[in-house]
């Protein structure tokens, strides 16, 4: 195996590329070319590019890596601030420090990327030790690879690495034949209350449309842009994307872009973009012009629940935190990340750490699940649902 160190994406071919990230649009090269391009991702913004591919002996591309020297940890959503801090009280340095991740964008997807037909083992142990050369050799603190596969966590433990476990909460499609079906798996009250929230959004005059990248002028991209800038600037933070990346992204890749456009009038005020997948729907990022009761919840959470619902998309994934979720059928499902860390003295306490945290978020999962607002199977208010097949089977009888 040869592994090479790349200091931008532009020296590897798209194809290549494209051929082993799968159809996980932050994976793309596409999209990780548009973050570079765009100046969204450089040694200025700390995020320096060290992406590693991996060729057999015939030459032929069978893995690669994203992978970034990080001179802060802004924008990538699992914390290590406290990591940081004991460094830096024992007199050591934690910057800089490698991430194997894509750039803020916390969404599950992998990070070993291998040609199915190659021997997939040998090819992600090659990539991983190379991390730490690379770590020791620059004098990195640390390798941190984040938001990884659960299939990919024992390649990154068998080299050394801590594992991590967080939750966020994704929606799941169980053939629901539209919004009403999926809202009558919900308890009574649940239920009324999201009709309820639906109902002053409309009453509002407020209407939602959406849009594909294809659909996207320069006049949404700027209001869509300005939503997004603006729930940064309320918390006194620039943006991590620029204009240009969003401009860039929805020109070279306008079918992976999805767009909640909320509308009052003829005028946009709200706006949700999300990325989709051949079966899931990923919300990033949302912002407004003007506050109304429950616009949040419609432009960001029910519009892309239909949007699932119609196009056939098995999973929803909104984005991190946000208990309030739950109340809207967003289930508690496990994040991982591993890590590796250089100085002896830290690993013992840091995997100490981890472990302790894993139960606690094994607690808080198990108290989420309860509060699901989903009927239970004895519930006499549960309506009895039709299999796809058998409405697939009514309707083809109407038909006739």
């Amino acid at each position: 195996m040869k592994i090479q160190v790349h200091t931008s994406i532009d020296s590897i071919a798209a194809a290549d590329w494209n051929r082993l990230a799968g159809n996980n649009p932050f994976l793309q090269y596409e999209f990780l070319a548009a973050l570079e391009h765009s100046g969204c991702v450089s040694a200025q913004t700390g995020w320096q590019p060290r992406h590693l591919t991996c060729a057999n002996h015939a030459g032929r591309f069978v893995g690669a890596m994203p992978l970034y020297l990080k001179s802060h940890s802004l924008g990538e959503y699992v914390f290590d601030w406290t990591w940081a801090e004991a460094w830096h009280a024992a007199g050591l340095r934690y910057y800089p420090k490698l991430v194997c991740a894509v750039p803020f964008s916390p969404v599950t997807g992998p990070r070993l990327l291998a040609e199915p037909q190659g021997p997939r083992g040998e090819i992600a142990q090659a990539l991983i030790r190379k991390t730490i050369e690379l770590a020791e050799a620059c004098g990195a603190s640390s390798v941190h690879c984040l938001f990884s596969v659960a299939s990919e966590m024992q390649d990154w433990v068998t080299q050394g690495f801590m594992t991590r476990k967080d939750c966020q909460f994704h929606w799941h499609n169980r053939d629901y034949a539209n919004f009403d079906d999926y809202l009558g798996m919900l308890s009574t009250e649940k239920r009324k209350k999201i009709r309820r929230e639906r109902r002053r959004v409309s009453e509002a005059g407020i209407r939602h449309k959406t849009l594909t990248g294809w659909d996207m002028d320069n006049s949404l991209l700027d209001a869509a842009y300005r939503f997004y800038a603006s729930t940064y600037a309320k918390r006194d933070r620039p943006a991590y994307l620029n204009r240009d990346f969003f401009a860039t992204i929805i020109h070279t890749s306008p079918d992976s872009v999805v767009a909640h456009f909320a509308f009052l009038g003829a005028d946009p005020i709200a706006a949700a973009i999300c990325f989709r997948s051949a079966d899931t729907l990923f919300g990033r990022h949302w912002g407004c012009a003007r506050e109304f009761h429950s616009l949040h919840f419609e432009t960001c959470y029910y519009q892309g629940i239909e949007y699932c619902i119609r196009q056939g998309l098995r999973h929803f994934e909104p984005g991190t935190q946000g208990e309030y979720k739950l109340a809207r059928g967003f289930e508690p499902s496990t994040t991982w990340s591993a890590h590796w860390i250089a100085e002896p003295a830290f690993r013992k306490p840091i995997a100490d750490f981890l472990r302790r945290e894993i139960r606690m978020t094994d607690a808080y999962m198990q108290e989420a699940g309860l509060h699901l607002p989903f009927c239970r199977d004895d519930d006499p208010e549960k309506p009895k649902r039709m299999t796809k097949r058998k409405r697939e089977a009514v309707a083809g009888d109407e038909k006739m």
